[in-house]
């Protein structure tokens, strides 16, 4: 006879195995109907970036372009409005667009819109860089990813800064500035970080021919400028109120390609807007830190329930597949391995708590180190990637309410008064589960109980209980099954 819930895990494993070719035969399906319609001559293919830059916003560009290299699109159009993001992301970026096949024309859009932080290093990567009027380009300090004002020590923004700006202030920003480093950070981890931030961006504007030592301002003291300000100290080449008006101002202009130069035609062209593969939608969602850490938590206490339950399954199935889940998903964020190790730590001082109840102690300091960890589990200080102060403290008071129901439990266990009388199992007939070398599990009295015996049986066989040692049942023949035989 089969085990229970071997039938279950069949099914289970089956559906799984389903999923997974279906979502593969899809995007196979699209990919060849994408080959199969190729862009007729001077079409153009929008990639659009909205949000923070982070795993999804990498797959969704280098698809792009590796998209418009198929199709034979005259140029990639990235219309950016971003805060910053992800450093790691940032770069994958950028060596997309550096090798890419095709023009890349980065266009700050739309009005209202930014290229703030990560999205200042992007710009200055493409062939062309536009900006909509009414947006902004700029803070681009890597230690404070988001905007923030800018390092310790270093000046404001916009005083004594009057001559201090594009091509005029090359000789003063290259000259008085660098020597007197006004805005160098005393953090040594902290200076490394800007001067390899520094080196990175003036490395780009030499490539693409843009102003050098405006970049670097935008990285130590976080300077931001509007388009028509960017325009002017030679940040960007064009501003544009439209995707037309964009249109009409790239044709003509030449950019390299592979060392090579190419005349952009662009008159007349019609643009495509790329949509993000189903799996980049997915890997968005899973990028989001608090979707990440609530999935991890659903599965360590499916697994929690299914070690305190063994036999349900279902626990068990589910707690797995969130758990990967939830690991794949921290894996695509920068972590803060100590504050992994807290959480973890946390968690498995609250099971002990459950399994072997030392009264608070296990289960107070596991709930301690998990709200301690959680706090910087997210090595970033990029806003959209760090974990939410509700989805941390909901957490905890979850932990905290199955730790008080644990104690709780635990308490009443311990004065509860002694009462003693027959045992109801004794001499009952139970139905053997699993065996093997003289113990195994029975069901008794719809209980799955540990039991040992000095006798031979298969699954199915009906035992008698003999006595009961703890928490297992000492079980031999049954008189009943032997009297029928």
């Amino acid at each position: 006879m089969r085990k229970p819930g071997t039938a279950f895990r069949a099914l289970a494993l089956t559906c799984l195995a389903i999923g997974a070719a279906l979502m593969f035969a899809s995007s196979l399906t699209s990919r060849a109907q994408d080959e199969t319609q190729p862009f007729s001559a001077k079409r153009g293919l929008i990639i659009e970036i909205d949000g923070a830059i982070g795993p999804a916003t990498t797959r969704l560009i280098e698809n792009g372009l590796a998209e418009a290299e198929n199709r034979g699109a005259t140029l990639a159009v990235l219309r950016i409005d971003t805060p910053g993001g992800l450093v790691t992301s940032t770069r994958d970026i950028i060596r997309a667009i550096i090798g890419a096949p095709v023009p890349v024309v980065g266009y700050v859009a739309p009005s209202g819109g930014r290229a703030a932080s990560a999205g200042t290093y992007i710009m200055y990567a493409t062939h062309i860089a536009a900006m909509a009027p009414g947006t902004n380009i700029g803070a681009a300090t890597p230690v404070q990813m988001g905007g923030a004002p800018g390092l310790p020590g270093s000046e404001p923004q916009n005083e004594d800064s009057g001559d201090k700006d594009g091509s005029g202030d090359e000789e003063g920003g290259d000259g008085e500035d660098q020597t007197e480093s006004p805005s160098q950070p005393d953090d040594p981890g902290k200076a490394k970080a800007v001067n390899d931030a520094v080196a990175f961006i003036r490395s780009l504007a030499e490539l693409r021919g843009r102003n050098a030592a405006w970049a670097e301002k935008a990285v130590r003291e976080a300077a931001s400028i509007s388009a028509s300000e960017a325009r002017e100290k030679g940040v960007i080449e064009i501003v544009a109120t439209s995707m037309t008006d964009l249109m009409q101002q790239v044709d003509g202009r030449t950019v390299e390609i592979g060392g090579l130069e190419r005349r952009l035609d662009t008159q007349g062209i019609q643009l495509e807007t790329f949509e993000p593969s189903t799996l980049t939608k997915i890997l968005g969602i899973l990028a989001n830190p608090n979707v990440a850490f609530i999935f991890m938590l659903v599965g360590i206490y499916g697994l929690i329930f299914e070690f305190a339950n063994p036999g349900t399954i279902g626990p068990g199935v589910i707690g797995v597949i969130c758990l990967v889940i939830g690991l794949y998903s921290l894996n695509q964020l920068p972590l803060d391995y100590a504050g992994l190790t807290l959480v973890l730590l946390g968690l498995a001082f609250m099971v002990a708590e459950a399994f072997t109840p030392s009264f608070g102690i296990l289960g107070i300091g596991g709930l301690a180190a998990f709200i301690i960890g959680s706090l910087f589990l997210i090595d970033t200080d990029v806003p959209e990637y760090q974990l939410s102060t509700s989805v941390i403290v909901g957490t905890a008071l979850a932990s905290g309410l199955l730790l008080v129901v644990v104690l709780g439990y635990a308490w009443r266990s311990q004065t509860r008064a002694v009462t003693a009388g027959p045992n109801p199992y004794v001499g009952e007939t139970v139905k053997v589960l699993e065996w093997s070398k003289g113990e195994g599990y029975v069901r008794a009295q719809g209980d799955r109980w540990h039991a040992r015996g000095d006798i031979d049986v298969q699954p199915g066989d009906k035992v008698e209980v003999k006595q009961i040692d703890g928490l297992t049942l000492v079980v031999g023949p049954s008189q009943t099954a032997r009297n029928s035989g």
